[in-house]
């Protein structure tokens, strides 16, 4: 049965005093389990809040499961914090806390810090260390530039146990390490700047995909250990590749081992289900105004910026936290106390969350998934915004696609729908997400959202693709856009990666990975990515031809680039286009080029005329290949001649 528990504790009046007002940032250090030692004798630490609870025992398989032979003693300080060490126990000791509440109940529950988990379904805790040895000092040192907002940022979003699976067992899940060893020189291939994982805090319920999380500190098991998933994003780090996790503040799960009711009260979610209960998603919305839970979801942001290294956070469902009648129906809902349907607590959090993580961390970023005109998403909390460095730009990517799923014949009645962004899109630091809520639940596969016979569904995938990486803002594509995947993602399985042996799909992958690489490489794609002194419409009016051009700008003006897209299935000879300025027009990009899969027609420099057009001195006549876009760049530079310019 063991030895009794000794009083111990890791906790001074001050850090009682930052949990019990909200400030205290890093709980990690203090609270879960952890080994240590006491008079010599080595053992384990346990520290768990449940202030509302009557008793507090540790039950694990070092006493087989007993619920009255390792209690913990509640501090004398009103924290609600019960501990206590345990001598003898080490490291990968399993255990849950048996909880006695003032209604008599006795519950099971997982430790709210642990670090690690069985392996679902199985649910208990493990005593672990996140210890481990870094060998990524060049990217943390250099990561400052990699994140910057005038910086290249290029984003694949995945999902780690369906990205791919052992190809020898298909209902095998390839562990971190043995993802590190496919995915490092995939994203090195394909030029991608960061990878964004989503979620991957331990959840029982796999089909969730993460969202529902019940070990905010622990990844999850399915794929190995702490330092396991350390490896993975060591080996990104050591190829000059970023990570972004996804984080979810928003809401948990109401399994009997989680959060929910975890001291037989409403300890973690508003007690009012108005306030506490998400009607969409039938989970548990964290309570945000009160002071410990603030630090135990600040605490969480930070630990993985500090412990796993991460150089950024995407926060879900954000909307959903900032309003009170987020998905609710009249009498649903109370409005706030100036009668209003902010959800003040959340909003208050948001802006301690992002000031906390800016200020440890000033070398990450934040990404809000907002969908909702909310002013102010990615402006400072000192301008009255939330604070996020970058915001999704949901009324885009929606209307983009709709556009694209148009029959050409059709397109000129949807055409306002590309340029509608431009009215609004410097009101944010916008991010351009083709992630996976758009390619699953009947929504279909980017390619097969497009319309024509195969061909033109490849070609329109392929000017759909050129102009994300030439728009404004920064980008995220999602697993398997990147060549074509036919299927919906099924999260029970890998990629389809056959495709790839077909030249369609090669093509597509071939075209992501040279969008990449021109993005990084032409700085007017991104030094003004956020200013609309970067982005210049040339042609938005020619509904009828389904032509579109665009300039984008940077520091020096002889990097200016003009994009122009024919989303018509048809050539434009000699299409004239107004010009900034006298000089040579060099393409230095065709998504028709028969190395993406194109038809091939050829590109040629133009000179710049002094024939007035489109409200410009001068301009050029160019061959449009169809379903297609091209960039061409400026040599022979003379804009210094030109007025204005």
């Amino acid at each position: 049965m063991g030895e009794p528990v000794v009083a111990f504790t890791l906790f001074t009046e001050y850090d009682i005093m930052l949990f019990r007002s909200g400030k205290h940032y890093k709980l990690y250090e203090k609270l879960g389990s952890r080994t240590a030692q006491v008079d010599g004798v080595d053992g384990v630490y346990f520290a768990v809040w449940a202030p509302n609870a009557n008793y507090v025992s540790v039950i694990g398989d070092f006493n087989d499961w007993n619920s009255s032979s390792h209690p913990l003693k509640v501090r004398w300080d009103q924290s609600g914090i019960w501990e206590g060490f345990i001598p003898h126990l080490t490291n990968g000791t399993t255990y849950k806390y048996h909880i006695g509440t003032a209604a008599g109940e006795k519950l099971e529950k997982a430790d709210p810090f642990a670090i690690r988990t069985e392996v679902p379904p199985r649910t208990a805790s493990i005593v672990d260390t996140t210890w481990y040895t870094w060998k990524d000092s060049d990217w943390m040192t250099r990561r400052e530039r990699h994140n910057a907002l005038d910086s290249p940022m290029s984003v694949y979003e995945m999902h780690l146990g369906s990205w791919m699976r052992d190809p020898n067992d298909p209902e095998r899940f390839l562990n971190y390490r043995e993802i590190a060893a496919q995915l490092v020189p995939y994203i090195r291939e394909m030029g991608f700047t960061h990878v964004e994982f989503m979620p991957v805090m331990e959840h029982p319920y796999y089909p969730s995909w993460g969202y529902q999380i019940t070990a905010y500190f622990a990844c999850t098991s399915r794929y190995g250990s702490p330092q396991d998933f350390m490896h993975l994003i060591e080996a990104l780090h050591q190829a000059d590749i970023g990570v972004i996790l996804d984080w979810v503040p928003s809401h948990f799960p109401g399994d009997a081992h989680g959060l929910f009711r975890f001291d037989g009260t409403h300890l973690f979610e508003h007690a009012d289900p108005k306030k506490g209960y998400h009607p969409d998603w039938k989970s548990h919305i964290f309570n945000y105004g009160r002071n410990e839970i603030r630090a135990f979801l600040i605490s969480n942001a930070l630990f993985w910026l500090d412990r796993y290294h991460i150089d950024g956070l995407r926060v879900d469902a954000v909307a959903s936290m900032l309003y009170l009648d987020y998905s609710r129906n009249a009498g649903e809902w109370d409005t706030n106390e100036h009668g209003g349907n902010e959800n003040l607590e959340a909003v208050s959090f948001l802006k301690e969350f992002n000031e906390a993580v800016y200020s440890h961390f000033p070398d990450v970023q934040t990404i809000a998934e907002e969908s909702t005109s909310w002013a102010g998403v990615s402006k400072p909390t000192f301008q009255g915004g939330l604070g996020f460095g970058m915001k999704w730009m949901m009324g885009w990517m929606h209307d983009t696609l709709s556009y694209f799923k148009e029959d050409p014949i059709n397109r000129k009645y949807a055409h306002d729908k590309m340029t509608f962004a431009t009215v609004y899109g410097f009101h944010e630091n916008f991010m351009l997400p083709f992630s996976h809520d758009e390619v699953v639940y009947g929504k279909q596969s980017m390619l097969y959202k497009m319309p024509g016979d195969d061909w033109q569904r490849v070609a329109n995938l392929r000017s759909l693709y050129l102009y994300m990486f030439t728009f404004i803002g920064t980008k995220l594509l999602f697993m398997g856009a990147e060549f074509g995947q036919t299927a919906e993602w099924n999260v029970d399985q890998s990629l389809d990666w056959h495709l790839l042996d077909y030249a369609p799909h090669q093509g597509v992958k071939k075209l992501v990975s040279a969008l990449n690489a021109v993005y990084k490489s032409e700085p007017a794609l991104y030094e003004k990515a956020f200013s609309p002194e970067g982005f210049e419409w040339v042609e938005m009016n020619d509904r009828d031809q389904g032509v579109f051009a665009y300039l984008r700008k940077g520091h020096d003006r002889e990097n200016d680039l003009l994009i122009v897209l024919n989303l018509t299935p048809v050539v434009r000879s000699q299409f004239r286009v107004g010009v900034p300025c006298e000089g040579v027009w060099q393409p230095i990009f065709n998504t028709d080029d028969t190395t993406f899969y194109g038809s091939g027609i050829r590109l040629t420099k133009s000179l710049a005329e002094p024939i007035p057009w489109m409200h410009r001195s001068h301009s050029i006549a160019l061959d449009l290949p169809p379903l297609a876009g091209v960039i061409y760049k400026q040599k022979n530079l003379k804009s210094r001649k030109v007025k204005g310019k």
